[in-house]
């Protein structure tokens, strides 16, 4: 099987297990106990943690969480209960662990404004000038579309948050250890271990100094007494090893990424390009082909894994919003497919799958 849904999910680096495996096995002791088996998996967790935190720089704190959408459904509910302003921010091409918060706290009385993009997926700024106000209390944003890759100008939307008085909420899952962070423009960022080849049911919430969201989860009051529950000392490490790892090898992962996107687009002659082509995380390829059958796509081409959006949203039957946010018809957004790659993927993988998805869409074509 070859592997092109790195948006969805990547591939585990061998570091990720090598660091879990201690403490699945003979370090399985409770993080939160004082015995030294408590100790030993608790040092652990903090030396993870600050493998992850070493990208934000001095300052701020960093909690775990159960995934990217717990921290993002903790940093939007959490703030929105502490303030008394009541709009939120946010843009159309999020993903759903926003989109579907801001909507819930929309039926709870808050004011939602969501802001449009161009064909690009890059946010309408003189929209966000607008709508970002003294009576705005959030504004959330994504770093890097996980449809089409778009890289959105996070620095200047924090900018206008805080002119207006607004916290700034970044969902960076696509984009920590690819790109660069804007921390100095957010207050709280969201990220996820199994985007950057560590363990899945991990995540966590980067804080700026004296942000404090309201807890969501309340017990034992582990994590500085804002998110209760045991850590998993395990995913911790593993998280904080692919987390060392990913930074140590930015630059070179980024230039085998971009030596792939050429070679994909290259091999993809004829298909349309979704989304921006520089201003873009180029693990990601988002294309259509006129009249393409998605679904009879994916059957034909089983030794490839890709998908036709995000994993989040597959199978619902409705076209991606990502796509109709920066214009496509329903037609065009039914016939896309999301290609993703990185570090673990060969060239010769790469010329392999285009080979196999071109040729099974040319079917399609010559026979109908």
């Amino acid at each position: 099987m070859i592997y092109l849904d790195y948006q969805a999910t990547t591939p585990p680096a061998p570091e990720t297990l090598a660091a879990m495996r201690p403490l699945l096995e003979e370090g399985f002791g409770n993080p939160h106990s004082p015995h030294r088996m408590g100790r030993a998996a608790r040092a652990a967790v903090e030396v993870a943690r600050d493998q992850i935190a070493a990208p934000f720089g001095p300052g701020g704190r960093l909690m775990f969480t159960g995934g990217a959408t717990e921290a993002l459904n903790w940093a939007i509910k959490g703030m929105a209960e502490t303030s008394p302003r009541r709009r939120i921010v946010t843009t159309a091409i999020e993903h759903a662990a926003v989109l579907d918060t801001v909507a819930w706290l929309g039926g709870r009385g808050h004011d939602v404004t969501v802001l449009p993009v161009d064909a690009q997926g890059i946010v309408d700024l003189d929209a966000a000038r607008a709508a970002i106000d003294g009576d705005t209390t959030l504004v959330a944003a994504m770093l890097v579309n996980n449809e089409i890759g778009t890289i959105q100008p996070i620095a200047e939307l924090g900018a206008i948050a805080r002119m207006a008085g607004a916290t700034m909420i970044c969902d960076a899952v696509q984009g920590y250890g690819r790109v660069p962070l804007p921390v100095e423009a957010c207050d709280l960022i969201a990220i996820s271990a199994h985007k950057i080849h560590g363990p899945k049911g991990i995540g966590a919430l980067w804080l700026r100094d004296g942000v404090e969201p309201a807890s969501l989860m309340h017990g034992g009051g582990q994590e500085g007494g804002l998110r209760s529950g045991t850590l998993a000392p395990a995913l911790c490490a593993g998280f904080g090893a692919a987390a060392r790892l990913a930074f140590e090898s930015f630059g070179e992962d980024a230039a085998h990424v971009e030596v792939l996107w050429r070679r994909a687009r290259g091999l993809l002659d004829g298909w349309t390009l979704n989304g921006p082509a520089e201003c873009r995380w180029h693990g990601n390829l988002n294309v259509r082909r006129d009249g393409l059958d998605v679904s009879r796509l994916m059957a034909e081409v089983r030794d490839v894994a890709f998908s036709a959006g995000s994993a989040c949203a597959s199978g619902s039957g409705r076209p991606s919003h990502v796509l109709e946010a920066i214009g496509l018809a329903a037609a065009e957004a039914r016939s896309s497919i999301r290609l993703g790659f990185g570090r673990y993927t060969t060239e010769q993988e790469i010329d392999t799958a285009m080979a196999l998805i071109r040729e099974a869409a040319d079917r399609q074509r010559a026979y109908g």
